[in-house]
């Protein structure tokens, strides 16, 4: 298979329509906002939301607001077909993270599963301090490098996935602390997911008419998970303004 496809793997989770495509999925954005104190006053910001699923669960679990942020069009449309069938007040805007649409200082938690890195990093981060209020808290799930590869096999993997870099846990750390966040602390998960309990099933919103090489990346994507599952982990980093 090769590398030069008409497609990114992001065009790829936005026409199947992957709900939770980031590492742990659901249960584990469960698990980490069990952890936080979150009640209707609380304002949140799924940045990168994709088709919804966590902007939903958030919404119905917390009765809190919350607001969905992503840059892919088809993405958001699908998330606000969740939205409206689910009659959920949630409000979604299309916007980067490099450049966010939000005054500063109005959100008291931000979640950004699997996204950072799809973006330039060096601006990301600073819009997400940006917009947290003081002692707010950013959770973010990412990609992290393991162990070393050939600056060949990087760069397939970085080509693959479209994203900037792929940083180690201290490079993620310094990132966070160069940014002036007050307090990072790294997480790294083990987590069974239970395989037979539906709830943790991959959550699917197609579209019509998938051109095959949709299929190709998805099982690309597989192939590199197998391949590389000792060298790309991933960690949650929890850092407060």
């Amino acid at each position: 298979m090769g590398l030069n496809l008409n497609y990114s793997y992001t065009d790829c989770l936005a026409i199947f329509g992957v709900g939770g495509a980031h590492p742990g999925g659901l249960q584990l954005t469960k698990e980490l906002l069990s952890r936080e104190k979150i009640d209707e006053t609380t304002s949140i910001l799924d940045a990168g939301c994709g088709t919804g699923q966590t902007s939903a669960y958030i919404a119905e679990q917390y009765r809190c607001k919350v607001t969905s942020l992503d840059c892919n069009k088809l993405m958001l449309d699908k998330a606000r077909q969740r939205f409206l069938s689910l009659h959920s007040p949630i409000e979604t805007q299309q916007g980067s993270t490099e450049n966010l649409p939000f005054s500063e200082g109005i959100f008291d938690i931000i979640l950004s599963e699997s996204v950072i890195s799809f973006t330039d990093v060096s601006l990301t981060i600073p819009e997400f301090k940006r917009v947290l209020k003081p002692n707010g808290v950013l959770l973010a799930i990412e990609m992290v490098l393991e162990k070393s590869l050939s600056e060949e096999e990087l760069k397939t993997i970085v080509n693959f996935y479209g994203v900037s870099q792929i940083l180690t846990e201290n490079e993620w750390k310094t990132l966070f602390q160069r940014a002036k966040f007050k307090q990072v602390s790294v997480e790294k998960f083990n987590l069974q997911i239970d395989e037979n309990n539906v709830q943790n099933a991959t959550d699917f919103s197609l579209s019509e008419n998938i051109d095959d090489e949709f299929f190709e990346i998805l099982e690309k994507h597989m192939h590199f998970t197998k391949v590389y599952k000792d060298v790309l982990g991933f960690r949650l980093f929890r850092c407060c303004n």
